[in-house]
């Protein structure tokens, strides 16, 4: 290995190191109590160096979140290359949106705070984020696209259009406050519950009348459901 390419190396090992500190501390804190030092101190470096590799803590902020659109990326085409009906890809690319909040939440939330008005629209890595949101999106699109032409999904229903519905539902569902996680749970049922029901209500929505599926017949392919809670839990206490 040459001196140039070694020198590169180094160059590339050391961002991921600056990275990984960032990640760290944006795991643990808000945005606005991480500092460019308090990261320079994380990776043993000064701020100076800090600014070499990154023009600002924007900057490294938005590089974390790419990170966690990669691996929803990853989720949402493993769910693509299954082979199975374009409905059942679509409840399973809803399922894996769900997997994803629950194994990478710090990433989730940093996704969805970079959808902030607070962010610069300058910043290149918006329109990088803005791509890879996007073609989690596509990817949404066609499975539709192939529930279309396998019969499974209604053939009147627009697939850009669906697919921004679902995505749309699907952030907003996992971006929940907390208060309304607390009028859920008042109602006597989990957080968990409450996700599984959207299956439920959206599937047959989106079926077409000869196909008409009960998503419990997506077990097959992995797609699975928090059981409903029981009907007198249902019921409001008087």
């Amino acid at each position: 290995m040459g001196i140039a390419d070694r020198r590169q190396r180094e160059k590339e090992q050391r961002r991921t190191e600056i990275i990984d500190a960032a990640e760290r501390l944006f795991f643990s804190r808000n945005y606005e109590d991480v500092s460019m030092e308090d990261i320079a101190r994380g990776v043993e470096l000064n701020k100076a160096t800090i600014y070499l590799y990154f023009k600002n803590k924007e900057a490294l902020y938005a590089t974390i979140v790419l990170r966690g659109i990669e691996i929803l990326k990853e989720k949402y085409t493993e769910c693509m290359e299954k082979e199975a009906p374009g409905i059942v890809k679509v409840a399973l690319m809803g399922q894996a949106y769900y997997q994803f909040s629950q194994e990478y939440p710090d990433y989730l939330r940093m996704i969805h705070f970079y959808g902030s008005e607070r962010f610069s629209k300058e910043n290149p890595c918006t329109a990088e984020i803005g791509k890879g949101y996007g073609t989690c999106r596509l990817i949404l699109r066609d499975a539709i696209k192939e529930g279309i032409y396998d019969g499974t999904i209604r053939a009147d229903l627009d697939p850009f259009l669906t697919s921004m519905y679902l995505m749309i539902s699907f952030m907003g569902i996992l971006s929940m406050e907390n208060k309304w996680k607390i009028v859920i749970e008042a109602e006597g049922f989990s957080y968990e519950q409450y996700t599984s029901e959207f299956f439920r209500f959206i599937i047959p929505a989106i079926s077409s009348e000869p196909h008409k599926m009960d998503v419990k017949d997506f077990e097959s392919s992995g797609f699975f459901l928090t059981e409903p809670a029981e009907p007198e839990k249902k019921r409001k206490k008087s």
